[in-house]
């Protein structure tokens, strides 16, 4: 089997979608993309595909190893997120060629759902305690909400006191029966960063996301000294090498690493257990669409350390298009008192509408995060 050619298709809201063909006419499904520069990671897909025509699709770990170690400069968000989407696309096509899902070929499931939580409260978080009561009616037992909008190195505690009511507002109206992460998205500071995980302590949450920028570990293990909140981070980490530091270091509880931007399903199984050899959880970073999400649950399925799925149904960037759009078997993401059951069908298991994407492709996208400023006009973390 070889494959022959392959296809790019940027649909909206924010995704990009590889479809690779084989001469044996199957075909498998990736999404290589990083939010916001989803043309760029494109033209790193097609110089990787240069050197993948022709060659046999099932030979995964080798194909992986091209790509990786004969680009002398490696790593990164464009070209982690570009091997991201290639390997997952060659995952697809080697479970319908074994005619088996992905995690059979991967040593078996371990569980046979997986819990997922519902975001809420947008960018800028706003009611906050009425979708929180909204996610519990519809069974969730786990929501995360951005904490804050931008923060200072040292900004007013009124910001602070903010935060503290939504959270609080939160708890009274649902009690302790969801499980609350709050994501700083590198937004916070060292400074306050400290200060907010004080205060959110008393509300005992899931965990705190990214409480500062992960490539700050020194604040990190600052924070994670001064407050038993689980502390979790790894969106913006690319490799094993990126996460191999984090591990070693102790002061990270859970790892969020993205199979859309951390080297897809052959890499992710990888990290996600060296996480494990640490005694630490793992819950998947996925606000993507649906063959990411597919990914992931394929690779949750396996690792016994992975305990929570993120899942971007309903969240505040699929405003015109959502992750059922795209898919024929919308029941594999049915969740039922907050769970997923793991897919079944071989490859990947997601079977994605080409009609419907090729329709939307035509409409496209060109999203870009927003850029936030300070009142002083410097440029704010988003």
């Amino acid at each position: 089997m070889k494959i022959i050619d392959y296809e790019l298709f940027q649909v909206p809201p924010r995704w990009l979608f590889l479809k690779i063909t084989t001469d044996e006419g199957l075909i498998g499904w990736g999404e290589p993309v990083i939010e916001g520069k989803a043309s760029t990671v494109g033209a790193a897909v097609d110089e990787f595909m240069q050197q993948l025509i022709g060659k046999n699709p099932l030979n995964i770990e080798d194909h992986w190893n091209m790509m990786y170690r004969s680009s002398f400069y490696r790593g990164g968000p464009i070209l982690m997120s570009a091997i991201s989407g290639i390997d997952q696309a060659l995952w697809d096509i080697k479970g319908k060629y074994y005619n088996a899902p992905v995690h059979e070929l991967l040593g078996g499931a371990c569980r046979d759902s997986m819990k997922v939580y519902s975001w809420i409260g947008g960018d800028r978080p706003q009611d906050t305690s009425n979708a929180a009561k909204k996610a519990l009616e519809n069974g969730f037992e786990a929501i995360k909400m951005n904490a804050t909008e931008e923060l200072q190195y040292v900004d007013s505690y009124g910001k602070i006191d903010l935060v503290i009511e939504r959270v609080a507002g939160i708890r009274e109206a649902v009690g302790n029966q969801l499980g609350i992460g709050i994501d700083f998205h590198g937004r916070v500071h060292r400074p306050m960063a400290k200060v907010l995980a004080k205060e959110l302590e008393q509300f005992k949450p899931m965990f705190i996301e990214e409480p500062v920028l992960s490539e700050n570990i020194e604040a990190v293990r600052e924070i994670s000294q001064t407050t038993t909140i689980p502390i979790a981070l790894g969106e913006r980490l690319f490799s094993r090498w990126d996460f191999k530091p984090i591990l070693e270091s102790g002061y990270v509880d859970i790892i969020q690493p993205d199979l859309s931007h951390a080297g897809g399903i052959t890499e992710c199984k990888k990290i996600i257990s060296m996480a494990e050899a640490h005694d630490v959880g793992a819950a998947p970073h996925c606000p993507l669409g649906p063959i990411a999400l597919a990914s992931c649950l394929q690779v949750d399925a396996t690792c016994h350390n992975a305990f929570i799925q993120e899942q971007s149904l309903g969240i505040h960037y699929n405003k015109d298009s959502d992750i059922l759009d795209y898919v024929k078997n919308k029941e594999i993401f049915e969740f039922q008192d907050g769970y997923v059951n793991i897919p079944k069908k071989p490859g990947l298991g997601v079977e994605i509408d080409e009609d419907h994407v090729r329709e939307m492709a035509k409409v496209s996208h060109d999203w870009h995060n927003p850029v936030w400023r300070h009142k002083d006009g410097s440029i704010a973390e988003w």
